[in-house]
């Protein structure tokens, strides 16, 4: 994955709260709260640190310290694509960026009006419109507040604890899906979710079309441009797409499943089987077409 060092980047959108002495608060567990359409691994991923690590990273009011930031610096700081040289995070700006025009450009070219979504990057534990909740949670979608969350841990978290083989991609991939159901959440989409278990249920529904959506915008990432109109994401490989279908798969129902419980409950399912991640996001990237997208009539997820 190659980004532009002539780009100029938009933090405007970025909330970089970590470090700012509020990351614990509002307790350890997200409570009765379940974001809607949110997280890569949703409540799921929750269990899997449990299981595989024995408690929560970070939780507020516990005597676990909390998550360490690990970041170059903070997110705000990059402003120009050479940044990226001094400041490696600088990349999650570009994701966000890339994302957000995109999809800025293309509802208004389909009649919807865009709204834009801040990313707010966290350390620990953030107080959101959904609820307090902590990084075990994974990255997620708040609809209340409009905003994705990302503690960037979980992608040490998606390698170790879930296999995946990690990577740049992998990283956009993730947030991509996030921003999916931002998309959602302007259509009325996320409305729709009334069922949250099983395999054909409204949220494996909701979760395979956030996939496919970060699908759409794969396909069309590397024309994407900057505030300046120069490509932010200059080249995508055939390896940096296989990363990120690999951490598809890695968050997928049965592989979480197998993994923690030893056997697969199609029952209790909530975002879909690997193969289906993998495949609803092949088919946004292959037609770079919303419309494509449509989990909801699919006679077959």
């Amino acid at each position: 994955m190659k980004f532009n060092p002539d780009a100029d980047l938009d933090t405007s959108g970025i909330e970089d709260t970590r470090g700012s002495g509020g990351g614990r608060g509002g307790g350890g567990l997200p409570g009765g709260m379940i974001p809607v359409g949110g997280g890569i691994g949703g409540i799921i991923l929750l269990v899997v640190i449990l299981l595989l690590t024995g408690g929560l990273p970070g939780g507020g009011g516990s005597d676990q310290p909390a998550v360490q930031n690990t970041a170059a610096g903070n997110l705000n700081s990059c402003k120009k694509g050479t940044d990226l040289q001094s400041n490696s995070d600088c990349r999650f700006v570009f994701y966000q960026n890339s994302i957000q025009t995109f999809w800025a450009t293309e509802l208004p070219r389909r009649g919807k009006k865009y709204t834009p979504a801040p990313m707010r990057v966290f350390s620990g534990s953030v107080n959101t419109g959904c609820g307090p909740a902590t990084s075990a949670v994974g990255p997620f979608y708040c609809p209340p507040d409009k905003r994705v969350y990302l503690d960037l841990g979980f992608f040490q978290t998606l390698q170790t604890d879930l296999g995946a083989r990690g990577g740049e991609f992998a990283e956009a991939y993730v947030i991509a899906h996030e921003y999916g159901h931002h998309v959602q959440n302007l259509y009325g989409i996320l409305n729709r979710i009334k069922s949250r278990n099983g395999p054909t249920s409204d949220s494996v529904r909701s979760e395979l079309q956030a996939d496919c959506l970060a699908g759409v915008w794969t396909h069309h990432a590397t024309t994407v441009p900057g505030k300046n109109g120069k490509p932010l994401i200059t080249d995508l490989t055939q390896d940096d797409i296989a990363r990120g279908l690999d951490a598809a798969a890695s968050v997928g129902d049965d592989r979480i499943q197998q993994k923690t419980q030893g056997q697969v409950t199609p029952e209790s399912f909530s975002h879909g089987t690997a193969a289906q991640r993998m495949r609803w996001f092949t088919k946004g990237m292959d037609t770079g077409d919303m419309t494509a997208c449509d989990t909801w009539t699919a006679s077959s997820l």
